[in-house]
């Protein structure tokens, strides 16, 4: 006999329940409000059986009479907010009576649809987990979501737990958290700072990986989900947790509201793409004892891991579709979140062949629903399968990491340079521009502009920005791998010593080439994506796969030495720079063909040509950015080469004109090379307005491994 008490409980009839919406849904009113209807996909299984306790109760039974196209459900009367339940499987068909089950002894199935999951150890000393109803209320006030167009849109990877951890201003009690998150003072670097939205590492319930058991790790990323409509709850502060389900939910609801008064938008980083149940044979947890068959991808009978997490959900099977859909509107709808970014999107649009299809109904579904067509939608455009690599080809309505940005970018500043210096072989500059203008063709052939494209030097995943010019590889050994986990093939440089120097000559150089990613970057057409941090000059200790260390090595430092006050200086000034540009352009720009309102230019003064974009020795590009009504135009000279270059700017005849037709000066507005002190000794990378103009067709001196900005416009500031 079970251990537990569980009572055997009737339904309250067929005739009402109900196959959709799946999970737990409310009653008609006559019913009250503790009634319930349950729904849960197993079309494999003959019967499910329904365990239950309500708050204050005792465990109850009950088994789901009927079955409509492979869904069990039933109604139950006495299942308020707040009860905890699960669903049984493991009994034998053939009888008709009644399983006996311990629902403290065995892991319950989780509902797929469960909107919290609570984590507890059993008598036995396992951890167990439970779904628990829940209820939606919750006072939004007037605070609407910000809808930041595209075209205005900063984004800021950032995680919950590591944003604030080590933050002073912030109580010690809300670090960490939801709460931590909403502080004040974080907010208020965010706004300063300039960005339009957080973008959150997985913020869905997920747990640890059973090779980081007894290893003092986790998986601190999150990217190993057991509940996709379930919230984290360690991030909520153990005040929330205290006072129960209600409260951790209210908490995360209450950080987005704050974080939308103050015009941030909030994306979710989103893993539908496998589970936490990991490779075949694993632990049954949810979708698994449900219906294996059905949720993952098969293949003669073995399951294909297009992830390299073990397992692959199969969206080949309108079930999962519809679950990720129903998860996706449940987070826009109930905590008015902004946006989402697809983990391994590609294994997301897979056809029932395993192959990629840019015409998948989930892709296709998602970017025209009625309500997400309103939100952004970011696919990571690759996974691990065969044609895993898609970038640029999702289809319109989804935007696109770009990589191929990523990879350009750094080999301009960092390995094509540490080439220069050992007179090795060395990439053109035509990778820069194309970068610059948003890997325009890339997009072209699904009809998308360079706005689909979300452009990024760093990521969660990989070496930091200060670590790009530090480390020449990678530095695992804390993940107690051996050093074999992580990417190796990085694009970075070290600028000649390896790790941590005292020399100031490489100090200033490093710090300088950090300022040039983060300007090129944020110049470039398309969307910017800033990793957290890497505003401060973080460091990871080279470590380029943190996703188990939940410590300092990737928790945000905050102590603001001089190094991070000057980078966090320039990036400030950079973002100015990118919002007053755009405030000042059409709503139209840049639009599908902004590309062409670029122009290019050498040292020289005159335009690039096929033959000089190809050349290896041209190291100095000049990007006029001009605007379709000839008001406002942006200059950027970089010189990513070894040596000075005097450089001349261009004396454009189609943009930077006077109303005479005369070539408007140029004003510095921003250089990389150093930063200028103000009167509290704080780096300012702010030139004075009073600055001199340059006349076009005028040489100036641009530093080796420098960019310069200008602006002029008919009335210059």
């Amino acid at each position: 006999m079970p251990s537990t008490v569980v009572e055997s409980v009737g339904t309250l009839g067929t005739a009402l329940s109900r196959r959709f919406p799946l999970g737990v849904s409310r009653l008609a009113h006559e019913h009250g409000a503790d009634a319930a209807n349950v729904a849960v996909y197993a079309p494999d299984l003959a019967r499910v059986v329904l365990c239950y306790r309500p708050p204050g109760g005792h465990w109850k039974a009950m088994l789901l009479p009927d079955v409509t196209e492979g869904v069990h459900h039933g109604l139950v009367a006495d299942m308020p907010a707040g009860s905890h339940y699960g669903f049984f499987t493991d009994f034998d068909t053939t009888s008709a009576d009644m399983p006996e089950v311990d629902p403290e002894a065995v892991q319950l199935l989780l509902d797929p649809h469960g909107r919290y999951i609570d984590e507890h150890t059993a008598p036995d000393g396992t951890v167990k987990y439970t779904s628990v109803r829940m209820e939606s209320a919750f006072d939004w006030g007037t605070v609407k979501r910000p809808k930041t167009p595209w075209r205005n849109t900063v984004i800021y990877e950032a995680h919950v737990r590591g944003q604030t951890m080590l933050h002073p201003e912030i109580p010690e009690e809300i670090r960490g958290t939801y709460a931590g998150m909403a502080h004040p003072v974080m907010i208020k670097h965010l706004t300063d700072l300039g960005v339009s939205a957080v973008e959150l590492l997985p913020i869905h319930f997920h747990i640890d990986e059973p090779h980081l058991h007894g290893t003092g790790m986790r998986n601190y990323w999150g990217y190993n989900t057991l509940g996709y409509f379930a919230p984290q709850v360690d991030y909520a502060s153990a005040e929330a947790r205290a006072k129960g389900p209600q409260a951790v939910q209210d908490e995360l609801k209450g950080m987005i509201k704050l974080l939308h008064m103050a015009g941030i938008e909030v994306i979710l980083d989103v893993v539908y793409n496998h589970t936490a149940e990991g490779g075949q044979g694993g632990p049954a947890l949810s979708w698994r004892g449900l219906a294996e068959q059905q949720y993952y991808r098969m293949k003669d009978g073995r399951y294909v891991d297009t992830t390299g997490c073990g397992n692959t959900l199969n969206f080949g099977n309108p079930h999962v579709i519809k679950m990720a859909m129903d998860s996706l509107r449940y987070w826009v709808e109930e905590f008015h979140v902004d946006g989402f970014r697809f983990d391994l999107a590609v294994s997301l649009a897979r056809n029932g062949v395993h192959e990629f299809t840019r015409e998948h109904p989930f892709l296709l579904a998602a970017a025209t629903d009625g309500l997400l067509a309103s939100t952004k939608l970011i696919s990571e455009p690759w996974d691990v399968g065969y044609g895993g690599w898609q970038t640029g080809n999702f289809p319109s309505g989804w935007s696109d990491w770009n990589d191929t940005f990523r990879d350009k970018i750094r080999e301009v500043w960092l390995s094509d340079r540490a080439a220069q210096f050992d007179g090795h072989h060395h990439g053109s500059l035509g990778k820069l521009g194309d970068a610059l203008g948003g890997s325009a063709a890339l997009f072209a052939e699904t009809g998308r502009s360079p706005m689909a494209s979300v452009n990024l030097i760093t990521a969660h995943d990989g070496f930091t920005l200060t670590d790009l010019t530090v480390y020449n590889s990678k530095h695992n050994e804390d993940n107690q791998e051996d050093n074999r986990d992580g990417h190796s093939d990085n694009r970075s440089w070290n600028h000649g010593v390896e790790g941590i120097s005292d020399d100031p000559a490489i100090l200033v150089q490093r710090a300088r080439t950090a300022r040039n990613l983060m300007a090129t970057m944020l110049l470039a057409l398309g969307v910017p994506l800033i990793t957290a941090g890497d505003e401060l000059g973080r460091s990871q200790g080279g470590n380029n796969n943190a996703y188990c260390q939940d410590n300092e090595i990737a928790w945000l430092d905050w102590s603001l030495d001089e190094e991070a006050r000057t980078m966090l200086a320039a990036t400030k000034r950079l973002l100015q720079i990118r919002k007053d540009f755009l405030a000042e352009q059409p709503s139209s720009y840049p639009a599908r063909g902004g590309e062409s309102f670029i122009h290019w230019f050498g040292a020289d003064g005159l335009p690039m040509t096929d033959e000089r974009w190809g050349n290896p020795h041209e190291r100095v590009l000049t990007m006029l950015v001009g605007s379709p009504n000839g008001q406002v135009d942006g200059l950027a000279v970089f010189n990513a080469g070894i040596t000075d270059e005097s450089v001349v700017l261009p004396a454009n005849p189609r943009f930077a004109q006077d109303p005479d037709g005369a070539p408007r000066p140029y004003m510095l507005r921003m250089t990389t090379e150093a930063p200028a002190w103000d009167d509290d000794g704080e780096p300012t990378f702010s030139l004075p307005r009073s600055i001199a103009l340059v006349p076009a067709g005028q040489a100036v001196l641009v530093e080796a491994n420098t960019v310069q900005i200008y602006r002029n416009d008919l009335t210059p500031r």
